[in-house]
């Protein structure tokens, strides 16, 4: 509800910009055409997603991790932090901030295991897992439209060093604080009251079945290089269609991501009058020009202040102007997209996060996801960097 109501603020400042000739009409339809089918895959995912969680996925999952975990913590979490990415990459980090990081916190509870090592993994591989597909972030979909349309393939291209540096140093500091707790062991066939929450979905082998398959179809299609919209759509229809038979009660209102809808768009408005007003070239001040490894590092940075301080959304959209080559359109992803892990409005999915975590009673502290913030962003964004630097077009090994 809070979103919504930022959302309709936005819209509402957004409009008043449009309606007093701040923001002409020309550049909202050229917003319009570019945004349509973005915020059109992002509906069309969210439905999916929903859809295939509710056919009990995700819950059938869970109840194989723990056994596939062997009765090491660190097998246990290694799994989950190969699922996390798997999740952030293919379905988006709000995917995975939503709908995994109850399945790893019900995991963590069944095994007896601290939760915190495990619900870190989870909210910052959901971070900096989502530079490697367009897919996987709506600043990537985003750029790949200011690159002319590239390919998943190129995409990936550009971003597969970046995109493994960022995985592995949030996973090396976790390996390093947590090591006593990644030492423990669990009973592979412990019962305990927290388990994996059942329903009349997870026991439908029909609908599980289907939507494993159409998920299985799905992801190579969404990476072949055709509008993304379409799959997402089609995969939607079809998953609606075979609840609407089987369990037609699922299908409401409710699975259209409404709130982030309305916040999205009041923030492109927004964010589109401050650039055509100039914002960006003030920007241009802090993130200088360039494409050498110091250049590239200064707007990342940039673009990790900004999502810190504001969003990671807006952060983008006011930065993309000073993205004029593939380097530093990646620079500026890797700033937008693996530096939000101080604040927690950085990203929406961080929010997304905590908030599954406050519904299960799990408390973690803003200020020591900070401290532990300040700390992995920086060499997040500097590991990344460098492998920018070193892989990427006219690197050392480009």
């Amino acid at each position: 509800m809070r979103l919504a109501i930022i959302g309709l603020v936005l819209l509402v400042a957004g409009g008043i910009t449009v309606a007093t000739g701040v923001l002409p009409w020309q550049e909202v339809a050229v917003l319009v055409d570019r945004v349509a089918p973005i915020l059109g895959f992002v509906v069309a995912m969210t439905v999916v997603t929903e859809l295939v969680s509710e056919a009990g996925a995700f819950q059938w999952i869970a109840r194989h991790l723990r056994g596939w975990g062997r009765g090491r913590s660190v097998v246990l979490w290694l799994l989950v932090a190969l699922f996390a990415t798997l999740s952030t990459v293919f379905l988006s980090l709000d995917t995975t901030a939503v709908l995994l990081t109850p399945v790893v916190v019900t995991v963590a509870r069944q095994a007896g295991l601290p939760v915190l090592p495990f619900a870190l993994t989870t909210v910052w591989l959901a971070n900096t897992a989502s530079l490697l597909l367009p897919i996987s972030n709506l600043t990537n979909l985003l750029a790949q439209h200011n690159l002319g349309g590239i390919s998943p393939a190129q995409f990936a291209q550009l971003m597969w060093a970046p995109s493994l540096a960022a995985v592995l140093v949030p996973l090396a500091f976790i390996a390093i604080v947590f090591r006593h707790e990644l030492r423990k062991t669990y009973a592979r066939d412990s019962t305990r009251p927290f388990g994996v929450p059942s329903s009349r979905a997870s026991q439908d082998r029909v609908l599980l079945l289907v939507s494993a398959v159409v998920l299985v179809l799905l992801l190579p299609a969404l990476v072949s290089g055709a509008a993304i919209w379409i799959p997402a759509t089609v995969a939607a229809v079809i998953l609606a269609v075979i609840f609407a038979v089987r369990r037609p009660k699922v299908l409401t209102l409710t699975l259209i991501p409404w709130s982030l809808l309305l916040f999205t768009c009041g923030l492109f408005l927004v964010v589109e009058a401050t650039q055509y007003l100039g914002a960006s070239v003030l920007l241009g001040e802090v993130a200088g020009a360039g494409n050498g490894f110091l250049d590239l590092l200064r707007l990342a940075m940039t673009g990790a202040l900004g999502s810190n301080v504001v969003n990671n959304l807006p952060a983008y959209l006011l930065a993309e102007p000073l993205a004029g080559t593939p380097q530093r359109m990646a620079a500026l992803l890797i700033g937008v997209n693996a530096g939000p892990l101080i604040t927690p409005w950085a990203s929406l999915a961080t929010l997304l996060w905590h908030d599954r975590l406050v519904r299960m009673n799990v408390l973690v502290k803003w200020k020591g996801y900070a401290v532990f913030g300040l700390i992995v962003a920086p060499l997040t964004i500097l590991a990344a960097i460098a492998a920018l630097a070193a892989v990427g077009p006219g690197g050392l090994f480009g």
